[in-house]
């Protein structure tokens, strides 16, 4: 079976496990994440933290955003390249308006539109991981295109994958361009795939 071929089956299991979960393990979830994130974070001001709407039985972040609000720490969701299939991150603020992309996903509009470089961190949603920091996400490539060439940024934002644990597999197939993340958080346990 070839690697594209492996991805969409492996996609399509993994996503069906996570739509699955109750309103009560999903709540679950999301509680203990904030417990098992919370460390790597510290409270330090003047951060800037992109993450994601949950959608389609992601792990949600509602937790999370609370807690950041409380720390001060400045939200930013992804929003799509009018003209390139890239990502900027707009500022999220919970009054705000938002509008949903052509994907379905709530996106901030009239919103202060940043590069990625100009983040501290990247919370990526994910359809499944393994131990070894592979990721597999929905197959539109976003991350990967946005983050490709980071290397010569002035600065790179450090990337963490988010998902439920019952999304870990044993290996996720890995292309050339698939990027390489600092780490996978659950709601179990970090992975850590560098320092962080």
């Amino acid at each position: 079976m070839d690697i594209l071929t492996a991805k969409v089956q492996l996609r399509r299991q993994l996503r069906s496990t996570r739509r699955a979960l109750s309103a009560e393990q999903q709540t679950l979830a999301a509680d203990r994440l904030l417990q098992v994130i919370k460390p790597l974070l510290g409270q330090a001001r003047k951060r800037r933290i992109a993450l994601y709407t949950a959608m389609d039985g992601e792990i949600d972040l509602t937790p999370f955003v609370a807690a950041c609000r409380r720390w001060q720490v400045e939200l930013y969701l992804p929003v799509l390249h009018r003209f390139k299939n890239t990502l900027l991150f707009a500022r999220y603020d919970a009054t705000g308006p938002l509008r949903a992309n052509k994907y379905g996903i709530p996106e901030p509009y009239q919103a202060v539109l940043i590069k990625p470089w100009q983040l501290n961190l990247v919370l990526l949603p994910l359809v499944g991981f393994d131990p070894q920091g592979g990721r597999l996400g929905m197959g539109g490539g976003y991350y990967d295109r946005t983050f490709a060439s980071a290397q010569r940024w002035p600065k790179r934002p450090r990337l963490l994958g988010v998902a439920h644990e019952c999304q870990k597999v044993a290996r996720i197939p890995v292309e050339a361009w698939d990027i390489q993340l600092d780490g996978i958080v659950s709601d179990l346990r970090l992975y850590p795939s560098s320092p962080l």
